[in-house]
């Protein structure tokens, strides 16, 4: 097995004491939002043969299988990732893989250069992912019932927002908030600015389940993304927990440290709390505009002590070890590639001693044995 190591990206809305603090490390006062694990060529991890990229690429079959590579073509398919939030995320959503690859056709067709800013599809893979909580995580995730949305502006007081309180109480479901999404993101920005500074006031005035929407806006000043949050359910993880996030789910995350995977894609379309570009047509195009539970996911007892993170993906599968002190060894050998994850305490996998955030990779077939006092994060396939 290869050890990894891995490159933090210091995206603006990343906390500067979560992943020191995990990895034990002084901070550096700058922010760290995600440390990557994979074979994504922005940012692949880095190991003893090379960058895990010139690992697969020089022969796939050996270190994904003869499955996988069937399945997903001759790269690994997943991306593995801490990610640390000290600010809201922008708002967005993901494409399923015939939007991404009309989507991606399309702008390659156009000319788009992939590294323009107003591109919205990097690649034709869609991108589902599952956010596992280290810590309280506070998260957005789909629709309210319109009917629960409507009772939560009206409460505001604001006068402005009442056409979108009529909207929501006035049509179907799916009719109700394709239309108040439509609305707000194509609203007049000055207008819409004057309607953001009042609803923070108020959500900010009432606190409890209105202070998230008070935080976010504090971030996001006049950005019509705060009205659209307010559509969404607002989740709370507690460690263990986990979100999963298929395509056209509304989601943001807005506080916390976790373990994240997802389908190895850049594509994002966002709906808001972001300076970035939103393109407001694709972005109805791939919405689901479907009312329900955040969803909240608790591992299921697998043999052997695994906890598995149940999803309907086959890119990936993670699952988690809780090792107790004195545990036997734990063979976790597959024939799909691993990318194993230790989180607390200290665990070995095979010859490596992993502490809080050290990883490995492991090829298909080769023996992976783990034991310690700790919790490992095994991610792979499903073949």
């Amino acid at each position: 097995m290869d050890r990894l190591d891995n490159t933090i990206r210091p995206y603006a809305w990343g906390s500067p004491t979560a992943i020191p603090t995990l990895l034990g490390v002084e901070p550096s006062g700058e922010p760290q939002a995600e440390m990557w694990m994979g074979a994504h060529r922005g940012a692949p991890s880095r190991t003893a043969r090379g960058t895990l990229v010139d690992v697969v690429d020089a022969n796939p079959k050996a270190e994904l299988g003869e499955a996988a590579v069937a399945k997903f073509g001759p790269r690994l398919p997943f991306l593995l990732k801490i990610l640390a939030a000290g600010a809201p995320l922008s708002l967005q959503v993901h494409p399923n893989l015939e939007q991404a690859r009309e989507g991606y056709e399309d702008e390659e067709r156009r000319g788009i250069p992939v590294d323009a800013p107003h591109r919205n599809y990097k690649d034709a893979n869609h991108k589902p992912e599952l956010i596992c909580a280290l810590t309280e995580f506070d998260g957005l995730c789909g629709f309210r019932a319109p009917e629960q949305s409507a009772g939560l502006l009206a409460a505001l007081g604001v006068d402005s927002l009442k056409p979108y309180v009529d909207l929501l109480r006035a049509h179907p479901e799916e009719a109700a908030l394709r239309e108040v999404l439509t609305a707000i993101l194509s609203a007049d920005r000055e207008e819409m600015a004057h309607t953001v500074a009042e609803t923070a006031a108020a959500c900010a005035r009432l606190g409890g389940e209105y202070q998230p929407y008070a935080d976010i806006a504090h971030h996001y000043p006049g950005d019509p993304g705060v009205i659209a949050a307010l559509l969404l359910n607002h989740v709370r993880l507690q460690p263990g927990e986990a979100l999963f996030l298929g395509a056209g789910i509304p989601h943001a995350y807005l506080d916390g440290l976790g373990v994240e995977i997802m389908a190895n894609s850049d594509n994002v379309l966002r709906c808001g709390l972001t300076p970035k570009h939103v393109d407001v047509p694709e972005l109805l195009r791939v919405v689901r505009f479907e009312a329900g539970d955040a969803g909240v996911l608790r591992p299921e007892a697998a043999p052997d002590g695994e906890e598995v993170y149940e999803t309907p993906i086959d890119e990936f599968r993670l699952s988690r070890y809780v090792l107790p002190e004195g545990a036997a060894p734990h063979d976790l050998t597959l024939p799909t590639p691993q990318i194993l994850l230790c989180t607390a305490g200290v665990v070995r996998a095979g010859e490596e001693e992993l502490a809080p955030g050290g990883s490995v990779f492991v090829p298909a077939g080769e023996k992976a044995e783990v034991s310690g006092a700790g919790t490992v994060f095994r991610a792979t396939v499903i073949v």
